[in-house]
């Protein structure tokens, strides 16, 4: 036993002899790039999210204007159609007027 404790206790200060510490500098430098590309990955996803809410926005603008588009033109068609039926009930009665006038005349006139 007391064999096993001793190897285990040479395997510790073996190991702790062979161990190296990384070196300061050459550990801060990986921590900049790492820090830097964090940076540069963060902002190209604010562009991204930016571009993305600016595109949604102008695309809600465009369905709301393509909404009053389709509101006026319905509104135009209604009084389009207002006139056309207007001008077909005119010349519906004027048919009308035409025709009992040319009824008229050819009905017999009454003997005197």
């Amino acid at each position: 036993m007391k064999k096993v404790i001793a190897a285990l206790i040479a395997t510790l200060f073996a190991t702790a002899a062979f161990a190296q510490t990384p070196a300061a500098p050459a550990a801060s430098v990986p921590a900049k790039a790492e820090a830097a590309h964090t940076k540069a990955v963060a902002k190209a996803d604010a562009k991204e999210t930016k571009a993305v809410v600016k595109a949604d926005a102008k695309e809600a603008a465009v369905a709301a204007d393509a909404k009053a588009d389709v509101a006026s033109a319905k509104a135009d068609a209604k009084a389009t159609k207002a006139k056309a039926h207007h001008k077909a009930a005119k010349a519906k009665v004027k048919a009308d007027e035409a025709k009992a006038a040319a009824a008229v005349p050819a009905a017999p006139a009454p003997a005197k």
